[in-house]
């Protein structure tokens, strides 16, 4: 089965997160990527809506 992420949004996921948890980006589902914390701080103020889990 293929995932994907619906309506176009943007899904940055931390690398060092990834990383801890042994995900390589082989893993990640299709419209995520891996980011950095410096581009997850700048993409979190510049946002009208930020999700966190």
């Amino acid at each position: 089965m293929v995932k994907s992420v619906a309506r176009g949004g943007d899904v940055l996921l931390c690398g060092t997160c990834l990383d801890a948890r042994g995900i390589g980006d082989a893993e990640l589902i299709e419209g995520t990527r891996r980011s950095t914390m410096d581009e997850l701080a700048e993409a979190t103020l510049a946002a009208d809506r930020v999700l966190v889990f």
